[in-house]
Order: structure tokens, then C-alpha cells, then sequence
């Protein structure tokens, strides 16, 4: 792995365009929220793809110089094209990390690496989140005490139907009750996975600086490393 991470931001970019309020809270997009709270955090080179760019921004260009690629999308999951979601599963194979955010459960790339629905319970009402660590001394909670509050936003509640994970980093707490396995962690092939389920986007989560340290430490722990290299397959002669 180079020691500067490459990320890819990937964003849908669709309701700021048409929800005011959306707007509001993201001028520039919540992709460009995201990446500027990850070249803050330094050590990374950054880039941003959207939507309705050609190619969805990810052409096997993009992706063979993408470490690590975020994902955030909603309304528009099935708008990407079945062949780009094949591209992206094949580079997580091979090693880029990938990291899904928020509604991004319901995505065509994060369903197609979990074989499940991916379906859980939701409400949009003004939700307090408690964000807690499960799993202290994480590389994805470095930096962090034990706990993050959300003052306000979208609950997510159980059953998640995700594939048992390799590990529960974070899980959460709403004021009405639910709670919510918020951060896990997946290897794919040499990919390695993490699902992390702040940022929902009439709610500002993505300019709070704990979301933010979260989703780069996450982009670090995700990027491959050395022995992540392509690995060869089929019949092989006797050593």
C-alpha cells in the first residue's frame, strides 16, 4: 500500500439537488462534506464521483487507482448500472477496501458482498444516537473515547439482516428505544469491508468531527495492505 491512501468518494448527489433542506446542510454535497473531513485528517489523496457522471465517476481507471472507495447512496440504488456494481465487487476481491455509509445498506454493491436483504427498521423523528465501542483499541475507534452522541437522527433498529460479522466495532442506542449494530467490519476476497450507519441526509452528521475521525480511520484500516496482493488460482503443479 502507498503510505498516501487513495480514496474515492462515490455519492448518489440527488437529493441535494432537490430538497431544500438538504441543500441547506450540504451545499457542495455530502461527498464533498465527507472528503474534506478526510483530507483534514491527512495521509490521503482524495477524489469525488457521483451519480451522473459518466460511468457513474467509477471507470476501471478510477477504480485500479482507488484504495479505499465510500458509498453512500438512497434514492437512486437502482439507477447504477448492474456492470458497474460488478466492477467495484471484482476491485474489492482483489483488495480495495470499501466503506459503506448509511443508507448505502440497501445498495446494490453492499447486498451483492452480503448475500442478504440487507432490510432493517427505520424512523425519521429526531432520534438521539449514542454511538458505542464495542471493540476498544480498533484502529476504527482510535483517537476516540468510548462513545459518540448524535443529537438528532434517523433511527435504525434491529434485525439488521447482515451476515454474522467478523466484528462489531460499534453499536447504538436511540432515544425510543431501539439499538443498532452501527459499525461492522467483513473481508471479501482481499477486501476488507466496514458498514458504518450515520448520515442520514437531512441531518448534519457528516460535519461532526467524530463521524468524520471515524470514516478516516475507517478508510485507513481499509486500505490494503502488502500481503493483499493479487493472489493466483486454478491448477497448479506440485511444488
Amino acid at each position: 500500500m502507498e503510505s498516501n491512501i487513495r480514496v474515492t468518494v462515490w455519492h448518489e448527489f440527488r437529493h441535494e439537488k432537490t430538497n431544500a433542506k438538504v441543500k441547506a446542510i450540504y451545499p457542495d454535497g455530502m461527498h464533498n462534506a465527507i472528503a474534506t473531513g478526510l483530507r483534514a485528517a491527512g495521509g490521503m489523496t482524495v477524489r469525488t464521483a457521483t451519480l451522473d457522471e459518466p460511468e457513474h465517476g467509477l471507470s476501471a481507471e478510477v477504480l485500479d487507482n482507488t484504495d479505499v472507495l465510500t458509498w453512500w447512496g438512497h434514492m437512486t440504488h437502482h439507477e447504477v448500472r448492474d456492470d458497474i456494481v460488478e466492477r467495484v465487487r471484482q476491485r474489492v476481491w482483489a483488495g480495495m477496501g470499501l466503506v459503506v455509509l448509511h443508507s448505502a445498506h440497501f445498495s446494490k454493491i453492499f447486498k451483492a458482498l452480503m448475500g442478504t436483504s440487507c432490510d432493517l427498521k427505520w424512523r425519521e423523528a429526531d432520534d438521539r444516537e449514542i454511538i458505542w465501542f464495542t471493540a476498544p483499541g480498533h484502529p476504527i475507534v482510535q483517537g476516540l473515547s468510548d462513545h459518540i452522541i448524535i443529537p438528532r437522527e434517523e433511527m435504525y433498529g434491529e434485525h439488521f439482516d447482515i451476515p454474522e460479522p467478523d466484528e462489531t466495532v460499534l453499536i447504538s442506542s436511540f432515544s425510543g428505544g431501539e439499538v443498532f449494530r452501527s459499525g461492522v467490519t467483513y473481508r471479501r476476497g482481499a477486501g476488507k469491508i466496514f458498514y458504518f450507519r450515520p448520515g442520514h441526509e437531512t441531518y448534519p452528521a457528516y460535519h461532526q468531527k467524530e463521524v468524520l475521525q471515524i470514516i478516516a480511520n475507517a478508510a485507513r484500516w481499509a486500505a490494503p495492505t502488502a500481503n493483499s496482493a493479487k493472489q493466483t488460482y486454478g491448477n497448479r503443479k506440485p511444488l
